[in-house]
């Protein structure tokens, strides 16, 4: 395993693995014992960054969510992990109620339920400190002074380590560090939000952004990074949920536009030259870029974890990563 720094504080600053564990499904469709067998190989392969929010699964049986971080807790217990392991966690998406979603009825980013929430979190964590804690998504209706107090309060108490953000703006991102930069502030330095080698389209709305989608990593947010070489990103979804390996599952309808042909075309020529799975090089060509990324990808069992650790060691050539640079 390879490692890399996250966060500036020397108090809260932490050595992560380069490749992040989601754990999003952990306790609902991916039961108990197979959850802790993945957990237990990705440990034991060096791994020590995993994934979670406060509202995972809500959608897989109508309820607020939980179910990751709870499962994450009695797995923590059951194997004596302590400070080691970092966990991230999110808040601000959870539904209020069952049978609602965080595109009605969402907990929001107040100072109250920033508060409310993260302690939720450590109780169902069973941990004494959130090591990394992202605004999971925009609350247009607080205001982001409110929100930046509320999560720096949290720092300043040391109940919380590491601040960050997913699905946000990148003109509320830096509003946002600003402020938290002009007060003294811890602000966000860890960033989340879907990146892989395709490219989405980013004009086409939905009932949470209604200007088109702001949960990609598109050209702002990179050259935002470029910009701000402090700032990690951290990819999620970076393999598409299966869809670049899984027979008959089809890639979702924002990459059907004319750029997607060329970059599978050149992704399947260097999988080729290298032997390895079109997976592979799609996380290792994040993994050895210019830019500060750690893709996050789940695992349903040991078999695609393993797959995906073997990217760590996976190295593109200069001419194989320009080459899936290009591709347009």
């Amino acid at each position: 395993m390879k490692y890399r720094t996250i966060g500036t504080d020397p108090k809260t600053r932490r050595e992560v693995s380069v490749l992040a564990l989601g754990a999003m499904l952990f306790g609902s469709r991916t039961d108990e014992r197979t959850s802790f067998t993945v957990l237990d190989r990705y440990v034991e392969a060096g791994g020590n960054f995993i994934d979670t929010s406060d509202n995972y699964a809500f959608w897989e049986d109508g309820s607020q969510g939980g179910q990751s971080e709870e499962l994450l807790g009695r797995w923590r217990r059951s194997r004596g992990v302590g400070d080691e392991i970092v966990i991230a966690t999110k808040l601000g998406a959870r539904p209020l109620a069952p049978g609602t979603s965080y595109t009605d009825n969402p907990e929001g980013l107040s100072a109250k339920a920033i508060r409310e929430s993260a302690e939720r979190s450590r109780e169902r964590l069973g941990v004494e400190k959130l090591d990394l804690l992202y605004a999971h998504i925009e609350d247009p209706a607080v205001p982001l002074r409110e929100t930046v107090e509320g999560f720096a309060a949290l720092v300043e108490e040391g109940t919380v380590g590491l601040l960050g953000a997913s699905n946000h703006a990148v003109w509320r991102l830096e509003r946002a560090r600003a402020l938290a930069a002009a007060a003294g502030l811890p602000g966000y330095e860890v960033l989340q939000y879907q990146h892989s080698h395709l490219r989405p389209r980013t004009d086409i709305p939905d009932d949470l952004f209604p200007d088109g989608s702001l949960g990609s990593a598109d050209a702002q947010l990179r050259s935002y990074l470029r910009a701000e070489p402090d700032l990690t990103l951290v990819a999620y979804s970076p393999l598409l949920k299966g869809a670049y390996t899984s027979p008959g599952r089809e890639l979702p309808a924002d990459y059907d536009h004319p750029g997607t042909p060329a970059r599978l075309t050149v992704l399947g020529e260097v999988a080729r030259e290298t032997g390895a799975t079109l997976n592979q090089v799609v996380l290792a060509w994040q993994l050895g870029g210019p830019l500060p990324v750690v893709p996050l990808a789940g695992a349903s069992s040991v078999a695609q974890l393993d797959e995906n650790l073997a990217a760590v060691d996976l190295e593109l050539t200069p001419g194989q990563r320009a080459r899936l640079d290009a591709a347009h």
